[in-house]
């Protein structure tokens, strides 16, 4: 007895030196602003290419499994719908939720533009803007759906593409039924080995962090954001309204779940997204986030990797109102009751054009072109854009996270109880084996996390 309750009494102490992941990331985010500002004011070159080296090398490697990544979890997400009574309900209830609270955003967006005029009194001018090397119109969102090839997709990392032959083959894979079998099982095993190998990238963080942060404020300062402090304190205001005010209104009103677990099971999955800026790439730590707040996994194995591609409240939504707005004040255009429609209507079927990809400038020259907007506009925005994607990838993954707990709340089928109790960091594995029914019933002594 004595030998047993030895380790039983030491789990404690050994779990006390942990660092949480959490910490981690924000340890990154001061290095990154001590190491920037070092290289800025002291005008360190081999520190400011050290952190753009680092950042650059984290990014690419989140990238390199994005193609892949997403064919194959569209794949499976949509031969898993098989496995989901009312699978077609679920489905449409979650598009239909997708596009209700895109309206939401992009309301609170176009309110606050309207109330602090960005663009005003920046001393920006037309001379200062020029246009994307990448732009968007409905004519190449619609025919640039379907790709020319197989190959080009995934060399030139076109996602909308990729969801369009992956969302192919899994409709045909169900048509197959037990033929396709073989397919699916290969689908599954190669899908779990991308996420494992991702895993191993996210586990970096805390290092990219030092490096994406660190180069922003090596690169810009804080002289820049001068010029752009209205524009941005409006996209965080407004991306934080919508982060932590429709969406625990929300899960309390509709959902008729406590919104402090939300958070507490999501949280890992938004800082991700914060440092990564990229939906798809934290797309492994969201299903996992959402699974862990009740979601059936059958369900979130669709509505995530749906969501990474297409749910995009912060890039979509409330970045291209607020920046049309902004870029109407630069070029002395007035907009009307149309225009402010017409973001709307873009925000709400256009947001597949970001494609959950790092950056938003895709979504935001399809909405300037559709408004009749210089889209010179675009190259005012670009040098203050990581500083601001930051928060509008943070938005998007949170609302990736809650439209299926509304759905499967809605439904009857979320997990309340594992919901209320959803708090583990999802990077530590040994926590995760040591909350299973079989260890618990056995007795074994459960370590503590931070």
């Amino acid at each position: 007895m004595s030998v047993s309750a030895t380790p039983q009494a030491q789990a404690p102490a050994k779990a006390s030196f942990k660092f949480p992941f959490w910490a981690q990331i924000v340890a990154g985010l001061v290095l990154g602003v001590l190491f920037g500002w070092l290289a800025r004011s002291q005008d360190i070159s081999w520190l400011k290419t050290t952190l753009e080296q680092v950042g650059d090398i984290f990014v690419q490697l989140l990238k390199l499994a994005v193609a892949p990544l997403v064919f194959f979890a569209i794949l499976v997400s949509i031969t898993n719908l098989r496995k989901v009574n009312n699978a077609a309900r679920l489905a449409s209830r979650t598009l239909l939720w997708f596009m209700i609270t895109s309206l939401i955003a992009v309301g609170i967006g176009l309110a606050i533009g309207l109330l602090t005029d960005p663009g005003a009194g920046t001393g920006l001018t037309p001379a200062d803007g020029m246009e994307p090397k990448r732009t968007g119109s409905w004519i190449d969102f619609l025919t640039g759906i379907v790709p020319k090839d197989i190959i080009t997709p995934f060399t030139e990392l076109n996602v909308l593409q990729i969801v369009f032959l992956a969302a192919v083959a899994g409709i045909a894979a169900l048509q197959l039924g037990a033929k396709a079998q073989p397919v699916l099982n290969l689908a599954e095993s190669v899908l779990e080995l991308l996420q494992k190998a991702l895993w191993w990238v996210i586990r970096l963080a805390p290092i990219g962090t030092i490096g994406l942060i660190g180069t922003a404020i090596a690169s810009y300062g804080w002289d820049l954001l001068g010029k752009y402090a209205t524009f941005t304190a409006d996209v965080y205001i407004g991306s934080a309204l919508v982060m932590f005010g429709v969406y625990p209104l929300l899960l309390w009103a509709v959902a008729k779940v406590n919104p402090l677990h939300f958070y507490k099971g999501a949280w890992p999955a938004i800082q991700l997204a914060f440092v990564s800026r990229s939906s798809v790439g934290t797309m492994p730590v969201t299903q996992k986030v959402t699974e862990r707040l009740g979601v059936p996994k059958e369900y979130a194995s669709f509505a995530v990797p749906f969501g990474a591609t297409t749910k995009m409240d912060g890039c979509a939504a409330i970045y291209p109102a607020l920046a049309a707005i902004f870029i109407a004040n630069i070029f002395d255009v007035q907009l009307g009751i149309k225009e402010y429609l017409l973001i709307a209507f873009v925000s709400v079927v256009g947001s597949a054009a970001t494609a959950g990809l790092t950056g938003a400038t895709v979504m935001l020259t399809l909405t300037l072109s559709t408004l009749g907007l210089p889209l010179a506009g675009v190259g005012l925005l670009m040098a203050i854009d990581p500083i601001l994607d930051m928060m509008r990838t943070a938005t998007n993954v949170a609302g990736q996270a809650v439209v299926p707990v509304i759905v499967s709340a809605r439904e009857g089928i979320l997990d309340k109880e594992a919901y209320a109790t959803a708090s583990a960091s999802p990077l530590d594995e040994k926590a995760e084996q040591a909350e299973t029914p079989a260890e618990e019933k056995a007795g074994a002594p459960v370590p503590v996390t931070a």
